[in-house]
């Protein structure tokens, strides 16, 4: 991965306060972890992430959010956050401050309280739609994935980088009943295929560590704010990702146009959906493969445990809070 100019407009006190911001997210909705109530413990996450970012001293604007504003009452798709509107830092937000809402309301694995900054115009502004989406971690050949060839094509591309047989890849995929025909080819190409019920930022971003995971490449269809949000992550450790929107109806094309879409058929390479400097921050709600979920301790203190990135540094930094309930 070539090095990326460090943006003057990404200072680095922003890459502590996004950990602040995905933290306080991530408290709000661990309050209704396994109470059954996906709207409640979303609601909560946005509640915080909105209130969090308005006391930043940002002229920020939610490029990827929770939806439309006629269909999301906070943090909609251009929404403006922030304390110094039209004085401060021109900042686009890509935002879930609840990935993995049925995960949380069932309190299951890899829920988390994701974001990613960067300067006006750094992220694709997309409507909430689906996206296809390919990736694999560092340490390939640049172009070694292509969303325009079979599953097949490419794991064998992998396989061969790598240096193994096709069986000895690990895919990850979410569990969906629209993934039926890709798990059958994976499967019959002698792949293990890692299912995941929900939670694909953090699928993707396991792809980046390999010998913890087990998990060579990601491909399937999610959601379009997730597939910004993994390749803001990848920017920052490395590997590739290709996505493509895809548009169930009309609606959702005159949508995409709407937002500057254009070309509703392009394949974007990690850096079109998310270029120049970046950050990216995530705080775990429940315990995963990529952090521990918020915890309250006996004494009635709480502990949450937090990544944040930057693109241009390739720093990553771990960070474990502890704090009055």
């Amino acid at each position: 991965m070539s090095a990326t100019p460090a943006s003057k407009i990404l200072d680095r006190v922003l890459v502590l306060e996004m950990v602040r911001v995905t933290e306080a997210a991530a408290i709000a909705s661990a309050k209704l972890i396994g109470r059954g109530d996906e709207k409640a413990a979303d609601a909560a996450a946005v509640e915080a992430m909105r209130e969090k970012l308005n006391e930043l001293y940002i002229d920020g604007t939610v490029v990827i959010g929770e939806g439309e504003r006629d269909e999301a009452p906070m943090l909609y798709i251009g929404e403006k956050v922030g304390a110094a509107a039209g004085k401060g830092p021109k900042i686009d937000i890509a935002l879930d401050p609840l990935e993995g809402t049925t995960i949380c309301a069932k309190a299951g694995p890899n829920s988390l309280a994701v974001l990613a900054i960067a300067e006006e115009g750094g992220l694709l502004n997309a409507p909430d739609t689906y996206m296809d989406k390919l990736a694999v971690g560092p340490g390939y050949p640049e172009g070694i994935i292509d969303l325009a060839k079979s599953p097949t094509e490419n794991v064998k591309a992998v396989a061969a980088a790598k240096g193994v047989a096709p069986e000895d890849i690990v895919v990850c995929v979410l569990d969906r009943p629209r993934h039926t025909d890709l798990i059958d080819e994976l499967r019959a190409l002698g792949c293990g295929v890692y299912l995941i019920g929900d939670g694909d930022v953090a699928g993707v971003i396991a792809t980046t560590n390999t010998e913890e995971t087990n998990i060579d490449m990601y491909m399937g269809q999610g959601g379009a704010p997730e597939g910004v949000l993994a390749a803001a992550a990848l920017r920052c450790v490395g590997g590739q990702f290709k996505g493509r929107l895809v548009f169930r109806n009309d609606d959702e094309k005159a949508r995409a146009k709407k937002w500057g879409i254009t070309d509703l058929n392009k394949i974007y390479d990690l850096t079109e959906l998310a270029k120049g400097d970046c950050i990216f921050a995530a705080s775990g709600v429940t315990d995963g493969s990529l952090l521990k979920g918020v915890k309250r301790t006996r004494d009635g203190r709480l502990t949450t445990e937090s990544v944040v990135m930057r693109a241009s540094t390739g720093t990553v930094r771990w960070v474990k809070g502890d704090r009055r309930a």
